[in-house]
């Protein structure tokens, strides 16, 4: 006589069976985030200079909304010890941090990692390069992101490659304390370099032992470039992603200009992308939205949150 499994798997197994379903199936009807087991982040430039005031206040309401972990833009005038604290409180944890490269990886390395290990923070991200003299001044009187266009236009391939290299020796020094470097990318590092890009560079001369990167989706569409496609190109380079919609009416550019949108209400393809990015190697996922919001940008994380959490991917 066969021995019956009364295992809880088998208990289930059984049980979806009963109903014309099998343990796969389920596991597909459960959603993406659900079936990868992965959290749904949030990059916290999101909620503006207004919703880090009252952090506390703040990350509760993204707890409640259902976020489980949090990117931060630098450490928002806390200490290492105040930012953990307030997470602690919310009950988030805090994956990845974004550190620029003046100010914070050209500072002290060793007092970097301890802060970064003490809120529990495993990659740092560079948000955008590292700006030599002869680019600063080339944004001289210019004012807001005007200044910052500027900037970027002004980045030459060699720039590309030195950027290349500082990634490189910052990975080295803070993957002795358990940290990754990573890059975030906006749309510019598209901008045509001769025959390559600026992220051409960066990936083609960066040590992928060292340095890993952080796919914006949502300036890459800006960029006029497919995400999906290009993620899957350079399977096992990006392991972080800005989950980041932009509308229709965005037209390829790169020069920091995006129409954006709440995930879910732009033209990204969602079904599509996330599976690919995933099969590529992204096991960080974390929802920013550019402004300017059309509704309180509590209100659109929420939003976000909600579509993600739902779709079936």
């Amino acid at each position: 006589m066969p021995t019956r499994d009364l295992s809880r798997r088998g208990v289930l197994a059984a049980g979806a069976a009963a109903l014309g379903l099998s343990v796969a199936g389920e596991a597909a009807a459960a959603g993406f985030f659900a079936r990868t087991k992965l959290p749904i982040g949030i990059q916290l430039y999101s909620l503006g200079p207004e919703g880090m005031k009252d952090l506390d206040a703040s990350l509760a309401m993204l707890r409640k909304i259902g976020y489980r972990t949090v990117e931060v833009p630098g450490f928002m005038g806390r200490s290492a010890a105040e930012l953990k604290a307030s997470l602690d409180r919310a009950g988030l944890s805090c994956p990845s941090a974004h550190i620029q490269a003046r100010g914070g990886f050209d500072g002290d390395l060793g007092k970097l990692a301890a802060d970064l290990n003490a809120i529990g923070v495993k990659h740092a991200v560079m948000p955008s390069p590292y700006v030599p003299d002869h680019a600063l001044k080339a944004a001289a009187g210019a004012s807001g992101a005007d200044s910052y266009r500027k900037m970027m236009g002004a980045l030459t391939a060699d720039d590309w490659k030195m950027n290349a290299d500082f990634l490189n020796k910052k990975g080295a020094a803070l993957k002795k304390a358990g940290i990754a470097v990573g890059y975030h990318n906006h749309n510019f590092e598209f901008a045509p370099q001769g025959k390559t890009t600026g992220l051409d560079i960066l990936l083609a001369e960066t040590d992928p032992a060292l340095v890993t990167f952080e796919a914006d989706v949502g300036w890459m569409a800006a960029a006029g470039v497919d995400p999906a496609s290009f993620i899957q190109k350079h399977k096992g380079r990006f392991t972080l992603m800005h989950v980041k919609d932009v509308k229709a009416s965005t037209k390829p550019n790169f020069e920091l200009r995006m129409d954006p949108t709440e995930v879910g209400s732009g033209r990204l393809d969602w079904k599509r992308l996330l599976p690919a990015a995933h099969a590529a190697g992204v096991r960080g996922f974390y929802v920013e939205q550019e402004p300017p919001f059309e509704r309180p940008r509590i209100e659109a994380a929420r939003i976000c949150h909600d579509y993600l959490a739902a779709l079936q991917a």
